[in-house]
């Protein structure tokens, strides 16, 4: 049974009661475009979240990795970010078709703070740009560029917090499932953990790009 809550907040004026204000300087740190501080920034990410909702509103956040640098700053409002192999749910393109409303987190290994970004995107097939993608000689079938309307950086509070990057503060594993076992579980499979770790195996090898 789910959970009964009393007190919930439902208005803009009960959340500012609890939360208060934004200072100015926090609200003029929001640009409309990608300056150099966060062109250096996007070079040296190898990893960004991106969050996108269908015409419903249902919500989805994809993982996106590569080598750092490998989103694409295009211009001052414009960055492309490649689509590589995966599992072809296409969760995050057929969002875009609905919505193309979308939302960015650009990571760094071992720096706290992150960069946010938000504006529309497009689903591309330009090879001019899927070729500037390419990775071990193989260019993304597709790529996902983005209009930039707001970019500022979110300070470390949350990563602190975590101990995101610090090994020792890191939890104990034991007890996690596999994805192996995950996917049995959740798909109902009649396979051994041996055998999808296997498809795992070949895929992370033969299939990266």
């Amino acid at each position: 049974m789910a959970p009964n809550f009393d007190k919930t907040i439902s208005t803009r004026e009960q959340l500012r009661a609890v939360l208060g204000e934004p200072s100015p300087r926090v609200l003029s740190k929001v640009i409309d475009h990608i300056d150099v501080h966060c062109r250096g920034f996007i070079a040296r990410s190898p990893f960004l979240l991106l969050a996108t909702a269908d015409g419903q509103g249902k919500v989805d956040v994809s993982p996106k990795g590569d080598p750092a640098g490998f989103v694409q700053v295009l211009d001052d409002h414009t960055l492309a970010i490649p689509e590589r192999l995966g599992n072809r749910l296409a969760d995050s393109f057929l969002n875009m078709l609905e919505r193309p409303q979308v939302g960015l987190l650009f990571m760094i290994p071992g720096k706290s703070e992150t960069l946010r970004a938000g504006g529309t995107a497009r689903i591309v097939q330009d090879d001019w740009l899927l070729e500037k993608m390419a990775v071990r000689g193989k260019k993304p079938q597709l790529a996902t560029v983005v209009t930039v309307h707001r970019m500022f950086f979110h300070c470390a509070k949350c990563v602190m917090r975590s101990d995101l990057w610090r090994p020792e503060g890191w939890p104990d594993l034991e007890g996690v499932p596999t994805l192996a076992q995950a996917i049995i579980d959740h798909a109902r499979l009649s396979d051994s953990v041996e055998q999808v770790q296997a498809g795992l195996d070949e895929s992370y090898r033969d299939r990266l790009y």
